[in-house]
């Protein structure tokens, strides 16, 4: 029961952590407790994703597909208060241009935003609404089932670079110092576990989607792969804001990855 009780409180505040919902008073907080609830990252994202997905689901009754992506795209920047969005365009002003490890920590640093994050952003949220809109054409059901999935499954992305790399600012005056540790082999096995309980929830409920959502995990892996790499090569670790980015980089990935598959066949 204890064991249980714990597990719970780390779930809770996870979503406190990465969404705007209130958590109950007793959860209480350690600093060690951030570090422990990574692993249910993936399970935040998909609650994230499932407000997403009703939204989109519930206003493609009422709006044109264009004005219902738009809603449900705003539906998840509000609830997460733009978090990965913001480590996006801070990663993209950071790397964007050919400076320094240590010049590119200073400018992640800085709340102003760029070129390269503006960019950075226009582009990402631009794909992502092109092919949500695309995939609400093909299916509307598969849009919103994606948007669960999608949210839940690119959060299991900055988990392993939590575990792969070390983290690559300052520790001891980081945002979230217990985010800058090392995370466990556990952690990583449980955020796996959810990725893969959503893949088989979606594969009962449309199981002609087996290939596409194999394809899809290998995007992701890919994509987290080649995340991986970069940051080591420029950073020699991660920072939080590159944790953000690699989620929106597996998110769109994975819509991506589906979309194409779609067209194809």
């Amino acid at each position: 029961m204890t064991y249980l009780l714990h597990e719970l409180r780390l779930f809770f505040i996870a979503l406190q952590f990465f969404s705007r919902c209130p958590t109950p008073a007793w959860v209480g907080f350690e600093p060690i407790w951030l570090q422990q609830c990574a692993r249910y990252f993936p399970a935040i994202g998909l609650f994230i994703g499932t407000f997403a997905g009703l939204v989109l689901w519930l206003a493609l009754w009422v709006w044109p597909p264009a004005v219902a992506v738009g809603l449900s795209m705003a539906a998840s920047v509000w609830m997460t208060g733009g978090f990965h969005e913001d480590g996006w365009a801070d990663t993209c002003d950071g790397l964007g241009g050919s400076v320094s490890r240590e010049r590119a920590l200073t400018i992640m640093k800085d709340s102003r935003i760029g070129s390269y994050g503006s960019l950075g952003l226009i582009l990402m949220l631009g794909l992502k609404a092109a092919a949500l809109l695309a995939l609400v054409e093909a299916s509307p059901e598969l849009a919103a089932l994606l948007t669960i999935w999608a949210h839940g499954t690119s959060r299991a992305a900055p988990v392993w670079l939590m575990h792969s790399l070390s983290y690559a600012g300052d520790a001891e005056h980081a945002k979230a110092k217990p985010l800058a540790t090392q995370a466990d082999g556990l952690t990583l096995s449980v955020a796996f576990a959810w990725v893969m309980a959503a893949g088989l929830g979606l594969l009962v409920l449309m199981p002609q989607l087996l290939p596409s959502l194999m394809f899809a995990l290998l995007s992701a892996a890919g994509l987290t792969l080649y995340m991986q790499g970069w940051l080591d090569r420029r950073l020699g670790g991660y920072t939080g804001d590159n944790l953000g980015a690699t989620q929106q980089v597996v998110e769109l990935g994975v819509l991506l990855s589906f979309l194409a598959l779609l067209n194809v066949f």
